[in-house]
């Protein structure tokens, strides 16, 4: 086993599940371990807590031209919740089988906390270091929204982050199949989100009686309106941009059917279909506390992920689609990004994979998802998602982002560790 992979495996092996709201197992004892290898190369990495046990840890590493402007490399080590019962192994044994490793974070994101450190490792322990300086940082409660991690340390914290332009974290630098041809997906921007309650309250009532409102039935005609609302196309300059992409690759004549082109990608189209539309998915119903009592309140949670910009607009079309009568409370929202899809950045990142893979077709994407880039870009720091993998395009890699049996492939984590470092070297 490489030391990418087992240093993936370890952390892996360091329960760290976040269940959000503040309820963790904390990333302490992970932010120590992380914090040990990067003493280890004679860096002075500082471990801050937002809470107790809610670890982050940061370091700077000096580069070969110290005048560039300081690139932050993330990751975060907090991990959603694993039912281990609906799993093949322990999701946090970091067990190896079938050429991979499996496990709670093997792919979101212990594997990219691996290959920041054995880079690292790789380039300071050999005395060359990267070409510009770093900052290199492990977050807590990214599946929180960072509000114990990222957005603690930019709002508290920001000269932490003095002199950096530029970061690059998760989701992104993976490759995707279009029919005979393989592309990477880099990522340079990410929709916006609101996680959301619906609330519907009524009177309370025996449940024997006949009325005229029940606060289960209204919350779940609103949850079935929202969710059978067909949201339109809504390209970016980013998605525009994928799908020339993926048309010259497939070979299609135009752009015209975009969900076709998507549906060119295999099992990748599951994670763009929806970087094309806005979304909102039900995730919780609460309601009820005894078979003959209609309950006065009842609850949905949403998921809602935005194209860049249209926040407003689609939160007043979700109150008109709920309905009179319905509540809608926002627990917790963050910003879209979209950053240029051309660059020395894009470039340096093309090129690293091209190094690795000659044959590398590499195209921009909207992550439908958010990461921690939504903090630092408080603080003008342009993010990028750059986890590069070199997949089998049999595995159902989008899947597996919280996912049950997530795993990633012993050969992809190395292939990743040796782009990883070429671009920190030359970049």
């Amino acid at each position: 086993m490489s030391a990418t992979a087992r240093h993936a495996a370890e952390l892996i092996r360091i329960d760290t599940t976040n269940w959000g709201g503040g309820r963790s197992q904390g990333e302490r004892v992970a932010a120590e371990y992380v914090a040990q290898a990067l003493d280890a190369l004679g860096l002075d990495p500082l471990i801050i807590e937002s809470a107790p046990a809610r670890a982050n840890v940061i370091a700077r590493v000096p580069g070969r031209e110290p005048q560039l402007p300081a690139l932050v490399v993330h990751g975060h080590l907090d991990v959603v919740p694993a039912e281990a019962g609906d799993w093949t192994v322990d999701p946090f044994a970091g067990a190896v089988r079938e050429g991979m490793l499996w496990g709670r974070g093997a792919v979101d994101m212990k594997d990219m906390d691996a290959m920041i450190l054995t880079a690292l490792q790789e380039l300071v322990g050999s005395g060359q270091g990267p070409r510009r300086p770093l900052i290199v940082a492990f977050f807590a409660d990214e599946e929180n929204g960072g509000v114990y991690g990222s957005q603690f340390l930019a709002r508290e914290r920001p000269e932490l982050f003095a002199g950096a332009s530029e970061a690059i974290s998760e989701v992104g630098g993976y490759s995707i199949a279009v029919g005979d041809r393989r592309a990477y997906l880099l990522q340079t921007g990410e929709k916006a989100y609101a996680w959301i309650r619906l609330v519907v309250r009524g009177p309370a009532a025996h449940g024997s009686r006949m009325v005229q409102r029940n606060a289960v039935l209204e919350l779940a005609q609103a949850v079935s309106r929202i969710g059978a609302h067909r949201w339109p196309v809504r390209l970016t300059p980013t998605t525009s941009e994928l799908l020339a992409g993926l048309a010259r690759l497939s070979g299609a004549t135009g752009v015209d059917d975009v969900d076709a082109l998507v549906a060119s990608t295999g099992k990748a189209a599951s994670f763009l279909s929806g970087s094309l539309r806005n979304t909102a998915n039900a995730t919780g119903l609460t309601a009820g506390y005894k078979h003959n009592v209609i309950p006065a309140r009842a609850e949905s949670t949403m998921d809602v992920r935005i194209i860049p910009g249209e926040e407003e607009a689609v939160l007043a079309e979700l109150a008109e689609l709920a309905g009179p009568g319905v509540e809608i409370v926002v627990d917790n929202s963050d910003i879209g990004l979209e950053q240029p899809t051309a660059g020395p950045i894009i470039d340096a990142m093309a090129a690293a994979l091209r190094r690795e893979d000659p044959a590398a077709e590499v195209l921009p994407y909207l992550l439908t998802a958010g990461t921690d880039n939504k903090a630092l870009a408080s603080l003008g720091i342009a993010g990028y998602g750059f986890v590069p993998l070199l997949l089998p395009p049999e595995l159902d890699f989008p899947a597996l982002f919280h996912g049950v049996d997530e795993r990633v492939p012993l050969a992809a984590l190395d292939f990743g560790h040796r782009v990883l470092t070429d671009f920190l070297r030359s970049y």
